[in-house]
């Protein structure tokens, strides 16, 4: 099947591997905790595999953002509006609502980074419950998009329509992002699954 069949094919094909850097993300946040009973909260940030966190919120910041809902924002979301969908109502202002609590989370995560890499505990428990909320987040998020206003979409823009908006898709994916290419954010996505190869 051609990832140019449907409005949405490519955006729903970008969300499998969002979801998995989100389940690494998870792995790696969990991997201080402590595993005895009776202290579910315990956990040594000392433990973290900072250099995968560190994959994970640049992949987060360029690829699920900046690329894929830079896609959303600038070229399917103007499409259904122009098809009637309300952008201040309904699925498309829930879409980016959500995308602005992501961002924030991201922004959250790059910034506590540094200091919880240094040993700095309250920036390790804001890394920790900003990775989390952003794992719950883009989980719901993808779950509403594929089966709602995804849904929506590939009824309302079919033919010419549809080949316009995918030949926009690509031409996006030529850009650079921060200096990175699709295919390099793709290959930090790659490093990430054989790194938590159970994630």
């Amino acid at each position: 099947m051609s990832r140019n069949d449907t409005p949405t094919r490519i955006l729903r094909d970008q969300h499998e591997l969002i979801l998995k850097v989100a389940a690494v993300l998870e792995r790696a946040l969990s991997g201080g905790e402590a595993s005895q009973a009776g202290a579910p909260d315990a956990w040594d940030p000392e433990a973290w595999d900072y250099d995968a966190l560190a994959d994970c919120i640049a992949f987060i910041r360029l690829y699920a953002d900046a690329l894929h809902h830079g896609k959303e924002e600038d070229l399917l979301f103007p499409e259904l509006v122009a098809r009637g969908l309300p952008r201040q109502a309904g699925p498309i202002a829930v879409m980016l609502a959500e995308h602005a609590r992501g961002r924030a989370f991201a922004r959250e995560m790059a910034e506590a980074l540094p200091r919880a890499r240094a040993g700095d505990e309250d920036a390790a428990r804001s890394l920790r419950s900003a990775g989390l909320g952003y794992v719950d987040l883009i989980r719901g998020h993808i779950l509403k998009e594929n089966n709602v206003l995804f849904d929506m979409a590939d009824r309302m823009v079919d033919g010419p329509a549809c080949r316009s908006l995918c030949q926009a898709y690509e031409g996006v994916c030529q850009r650079r992002f921060e200096g990175c290419t699709v295919a390099e954010l793709e290959a930090i996505a790659a490093r990430l699954m054989e790194r938590y190869p159970d994630a």
